[in-house]
C-alpha cells in the first residue's frame, strides 16, 4: 500500500512539473510574440508618428541613443519624430533577434532605412540596434534604445 502511495505521489509530481514546464514554455512564446509585435508597432510609428501612441510606446524613464552618440530622453525622442527632426521614409529591421526574461525583453536588429530629415539632404541609414523593453501592466514599452554602425567591410 505505501509503494502504491508513492508511486502515485511520483506519477502525480511528474505530470505536474510536465505541465507547468509546457505552460512556462507557452508563455515565453507568447511574450515572445507580443515583443515582436510591439516592435513591428514601433517601426510603423516611426514612419508615421502619432504622438499619442509613441508616446504610449515609450517608457517615461526612456534613454534613446543615436549612433553618432547622441543621448535623447522621452521628451527629446518623441520631439524629434513629431517635428519631423528625425524622418524615415522607409525603414526594415532584418536579423531581428528577441531574448525574453521575465518582464525585460532585449531585441536586436539590423535597420535599414531611408532618411528625410529636416534640414538635412535625403540620406540612407543603416545600422545595429538594441532594444530593451520592460513590461508594464501587460504592455511591453521601450525602456532603452541604443543604435552603432556596423563596421566597414
Amino acid at each position: 500500500m505505501k509503494n502504491t502511495k508513492l508511486a502515485l505521489l511520483a506519477f502525480v509530481l511528474m505530470v505536474s512539473t510536465a505541465t507547468t514546464l509546457k505552460a512556462q514554455k507557452k508563455n515565453k512564446v507568447n511574450a515572445k510574440k507580443q515583443v515582436e509585435e510591439t516592435v513591428e508597432s514601433l517601426r510603423k510609428l516611426m514612419l508615421d508618428p502619432d504622438s499619442a501612441r509613441l508616446s504610449a510606446a515609450a517608457s517615461d524613464k526612456l534613454t534613446f541613443g543615436h549612433s553618432g552618440g547622441k543621448i535623447q530622453n522621452k521628451q527629446e525622442f518623441l520631439h524629434s519624430f513629431l517635428t519631423g527632426e528625425t524622418d524615415f521614409t522607409s525603414l526594415d529591421f532584418t536579423d531581428q533577434t528577441v531574448t525574453v526574461s521575465g518582464n525585460t525583453a532585449i531585441v536586436r536588429h539590423t535597420l535599414a532605412g531611408a532618411t528625410a530629415d529636416k534640414g538635412k539632404a535625403p540620406g540612407n541609414v543603416k545600422l545595429w540596434i538594441i532594444l530593451v523593453f520592460q513590461k508594464v501592466k501587460g504592455q511591453w514599452i521601450l525602456l532603452a534604445r541604443q543604435a552603432v554602425k556596423p563596421p566597414v567591410t
